[in-house]
């Protein structure tokens, strides 16, 4: 028999937005520029939205295999470091990774994005269940999606301010920053999965493409 676990207001704010929101065909393919007209350069950006949303796909593979008594596991570290996270708020962080995307397409097109305004107060860095990290990973895939469906190779160029860089720095570089963010927490997640008992082989963590998987 399963027990019934009382969800925080966090938890069920993360569930009720990714049950009650879900990207539509024509959210996610190309959204109208301010011209009226059709974005259709986007050789680049389909490239990166691919790479970005294969990450999350298996990122959100991983959190999958997150056994649901292990989310207080932690790598043990000397007592003279920080604490390692456990896995519960592993899992809340790599929420904070995708979010970073977000922010950064509601920065490149604050007008036509507009509404990734509301999502900002999605918990994030907070210990989740899998079951909480995948609806909110739904959720931030869809957005995701949406940021690129309305992008062009040319705004890849395009400089955008921010907190670290007030100058600006392009749109490219901060979508390929946030993605060695995600794929730095994807791999640390992977890796303490392994050291948690849990059965994994590099399929688990990569997309494989051609050979066959011979990866242990």
């Amino acid at each position: 028999m399963q027990m019934a676990v009382k969800r925080s207001s966090a938890a069920s704010r993360r569930l009720s937005l990714a049950q009650n929101w879900y990207p539509q065909e024509s959210d996610v393919d190309c959204w109208p520029s301010e011209k009226g007209t059709i974005l259709r350069e986007r050789v680049l950006v389909l490239s990166v939205q691919d790479k970005i949303l294969e990450t999350i796909e298996r990122t959100d593979h991983l959190v999958s295999l997150v056994p649901a008594d292990k989310l207080k596991w932690r790598l043990e570290v000397p007592a003279n470091r920080p604490p390692a996270s456990d896995l519960g708020h592993l899992m809340g962080h790599l929420l904070d990774c995708m979010a970073g995307f977000c922010a950064a397409f509601h920065a490149a097109f604050p007008s036509d994005l507009a509404d990734f305004l509301e999502f900002r107060s999605m918990p994030v860095n907070q210990s989740c269940s899998p079951e909480e990290a995948k609806a909110s990973i739904k959720l931030y895939a869809g957005l995701i999606e949406r940021g690129f469906g309305g992008c062009t190779d040319a705004d890849l160029a395009r400089k955008i301010p921010t907190v670290f860089v007030p100058e600006g720095e392009t749109l490219l570089t901060i979508l390929l920053g946030n993605l060695e963010h995600l794929v730095n927490h994807k791999y640390q997640l992977f890796f303490h999965l392994k050291l948690a008992g849990v059965a994994l082989t590099s399929r688990d963590i990569y997309k494989w493409r051609g050979a066959p998987d011979q990866g242990s």
